[in-house]
């Protein structure tokens, strides 16, 4: 029998710690042989990536302490480990130097110490001819983030590193075709981003190894007019993911019609879609490595269609979901087939994102990893509700809805709950419905969330991402609280009780909402874009350095324009309490961000906390700094927005 309690002061099965050790999904799985291997993030271990691998006999770590299966390149990392026969070449977070795990289980450095810490980085390893590993190889140049040159490498399972060319300043590794004599890849420049005009590019490789000048066969800017890009005249195309079909032909994710779908390319530069449909089967290649899509064999191949695994028939032209796997709607960009099983990671309303094992043609799905923490009944998880709300320029804003969730708990009638709109990072990415036990801990209290895919989110076409376009700080922002007061006006949640969190780009739009709107009765920002002309002038990491040319405008054009849109402009107007979370090694968003507004708070009367954490970069992976972080977050919305949360410790707001 339940009991009767008001929001927020619930009681839940579902403590920080369990949060923290689910938190840090799988990711990079691939097949060495028959066994399926994959990268883990381990919260317990001050958030170590180890590799594990499926066997008959169970789970089996392969990489263990003190080596950290992570890169640096463009800051986010990339693809960070490959096999080459039995051996495994990994980077490591420390030094990020490659090294070699060999069948024995011994473990070695493969590529040479770099002059300065980390001054060597190696990301997207791909298997190439001869046993090499073939990479993308950033050099630190400088003292400042900018400071960076990238060229593709091969390296030798002795330590011979060789240059194999470099045609853009931004690459993925090149991919060698069966027959050895071309390779493959992406490339893309300042100011673009990856999901703006990735342009495909092939070379011949010379007989010492080396590449050809390049081609380009499709993406880039006003693609079409040459006759041979697989896009329209005047059209903006971008390439998110290619592989090799023949020794002379391509696949590729291209968006020439406004969607990321399957194409067939020629050395020629044309292409046919091969099931064209106004959905994504791409998406923004955040990291260097994602796989949308894998061959199956015999014209069929595995996709991730809006996120959803399905598989394409180019034979009649269909895109049709996996029913198997109903309940896992969320899929990471990490597919792998061999002998026509599917390996990928997945997760649903209910379910963690999981390593899983998936025959199409069976039906079957079969878990491959381990569940992570403890486990809790599933009355505790909320299923969020997908909707739409109207922006106020007339365009659905897509939203999951998570209601509170607890079986043991009512609240008082009348009382409407607290609701907290969540705002994804990026901008240019999105929210899934996929669990996570973060937000589980506040639904299970009596809070509710609503996560939003605000313009410029991705899984909806180009034209729904470019709603951002020099937009950003004005449509996620509008977008948001007109999520939020639907829900209000609706009688869902408590108008005088809504709220906003969000990290990163999310941290951003949650602080220029607080300052300049009076939806809100309390923000939590983390590890926040604050200063925009800062940001944008050397202080954030290269691969996002000129981001802002497309989200705000060019500089020294639209100077104003970063002055009026930046949260630091509007902190003597903030209309809420405020609590900001950081990372002390944070390259990304540095400290120095979250400090410019909070600094100003003092005195001012606006209640407000800051957490600085030591060892932490852009997000956090530790499990004593994700525990820490939500009790602070709890406690700051009992006494924000009028409740007593039991449990957890008082978190001191200055004023």
């Amino acid at each position: 029998m339940s009991s009767t309690a008001p929001y927020g002061t619930w009681t839940s099965p579902i403590t920080a710690e369990i949060a923290a050790a689910a938190s840090g999904a799988a990711h990079w799985t691939d097949f060495v042989e028959s066994e399926i291997v994959w990268a883990q993030p381990l919260t317990s271990e001050g958030g170590r990536t180890t590799l594990m691998r499926e066997t008959p006999s169970g789970v089996e770590e392969l990489v263990p302490t003190p080596y950290n299966v992570r890169n640096r390149v463009h800051e986010y990392g990339g693809r960070p480990w490959v096999a080459i026969g039995d051996t495994i070449v990994f980077t490591n977070w420390d030094d990020q130097r490659l090294y070699l795990r060999r069948s024995d289980g011994s473990i070695a450095p493969l590529s040479p110490a770099p002059d300065r810490p980390q001054g060597l980085r190696y990301a997207d390893l791909t298997a190439g001819p001869g046993g090499e590993v073939w990479a993308v190889r950033e050099t630190i140049t400088g003292p400042k983030p900018t400071d960076v040159a990238r060229d593709h490498v091969a390296v030798s399972l002795d330590g011979h590193v060789r240059v194999l060319g470099a045609s853009h300043h931004f690459l993925t590794a090149p991919k060698p075709s069966p027959d050895g004599r071309r390779a493959v890849w992406l490339g893309w420049d300042h100011p673009d981003m990856p999901w703006d005009t990735a342009q495909l590019c092939v070379a011949e490789i010379h007989a010492d190894g080396a590449f050809a000048e390049h081609s380009v066969l499709s993406g880039g800017h006003d693609v079409g007019k040459a006759g041979h890009d697989v896009g329209k005249a005047g059209h903006d195309v971008a390439v998110c993911q290619v592989e090799w079909e023949s020794d002379d032909t391509l696949l590729a994710l291209v968006d020439p019609d406004g969607w990321w779908n399957l194409f067939r390319i020629e050395l020629d530069g044309s292409g046919t879609n091969l099931a064209p449909v106004a959905q994504e089967i791409g998406g923004p290649l955040w990291q260097l490595g994602y796989r949308w899509f894998q061959p199956l064999g015999d014209g069929r191949h595995a996709v991730l269609r809006s996120g959803r695994l399905a598989v394409l028939d180019e034979r009649d032209g269909s895109v049709t979901d996996v029913e198997a796997t109903a309940d896992l709607p969320a899929w990471s960009a990490t597919l792998a087939v061999r002998d026509g099983v599917v390996a990928g990671v997945a997760a649903g309303p209910r379910t963690q994102p999981t390593v899983v094992a998936v025959d199409p043609r069976l039906g079957t799905v079969r878990e491959v990893s381990e569940p992570r923490g403890e486990q809790v009944p599933t009355g505790y998880l909320p299923v969020p509700s997908e909707r739409t709300f109207r922006s106020q320029d007339g365009v659905d804003i897509p939203a999951y809805v998570y209601p509170p969730t607890n079986p043991d708990y009512t609240a008082p009638d009348g009382e409407l709950p607290p609701y907290v709109v969540h705002v994804h990072g990026g901008p240019t990415s999105g929210v899934s419905p996929a669990l996570s036990m973060q937000l589980a801990y506040f639904t299970s209290r009596g809070i509710g969330i609503v996560a939003v895919n605000y313009g410029g989110s991705t899984g909806y076409g180009r034209q729904y991402r470019e709603r951002l376009r020099e937009q950003w700080g004005v449509v996620d922002v509008a977008d948001c609280a007109t999520v939020a007061e639907a829900l209000a006006a609706e009688g869902t949640a408590d108008p005088r009780r809504l709220a906003i969190r969000g990290g990163s780009a999310g941290g951003y739009t949650g602080a220029l909402s607080a300052a300049t709107t009076t939806t809100y009765a309390a923000a939590t920002i983390m590890f926040p874009v604050i200063d925009m002309l800062t940001f944008a002038s050397g202080e954030t990491h290269d691969f996002e350095s000129r981001y802002l040319d497309s989200l705000v405008g060019p500089l020294p054009e639209q100077r104003q324009r970063y002055i009026d849109r930046s949260p630091i402009t509007h902190v003597s107007s903030l209309a809420c309490p405020v609590l900001l979370l950081q990372g002390a090694e944070d390259e990304i968003c540095p400290p120095a961000q979250a400090e410019s507004f909070v600094e100003p708070l003092a005195g001012s009367g606006v209640g407000h906390a800051y957490r600085l954490f030591d060892g932490e970069q852009h997000g956090f992976r530790r499990a004593e700094t994700i525990i820490e972080a939500l009790e602070s977050e709890l406690s700051f919305y009992g006494q924000t927005l009028g409740f007593d949360p039991p449990g957890v410790p008082t978190l001191p707001l200055r004023r």
